[in-house]
């Protein structure tokens, strides 16, 4: 099986926001829904995700895709619950 794992790299900008969306955003006005909050930080880093996924195009370039997916399926990234690695074994699990 052959994968075409594409990425770019770009700036992400990375917003520090102390509340919960769920507390600002209502379920039953999503149709009529505008969007303003002030955040007490913000940051802009070069990379990100996108840098991730071209990192590691090059580290499985070769591997087979159940390697790829034993190595990589479970990763974490902070508190998201799944990461760039993860992603990557999801989508190539997705096509086996």
């Amino acid at each position: 099986m052959s994968s075409l794992i594409c990425g770019s790299l770009a700036y992400d900008t990375i917003m520090s926001f102390p509340e919960r969306f769920s507390e600002s955003i209502l379920a039953d006005q999503l149709h009529n829904i505008n969007v303003c909050f002030l955040v007490p930080s913000m940051r802009r880093e070069f990379g990100g995700c996108a840098g991730n996924t071209a990192g590691l195009s090059k580290l499985v370039e070769g591997m087979p895709a159940r390697e790829v997916i034993a190595r990589l399926k479970g990763i974490p990234c902070g508190l998201r619950g799944t990461s760039c690695p993860d992603q990557l074994a999801a989508a190539l699990e997705k096509n086996l």
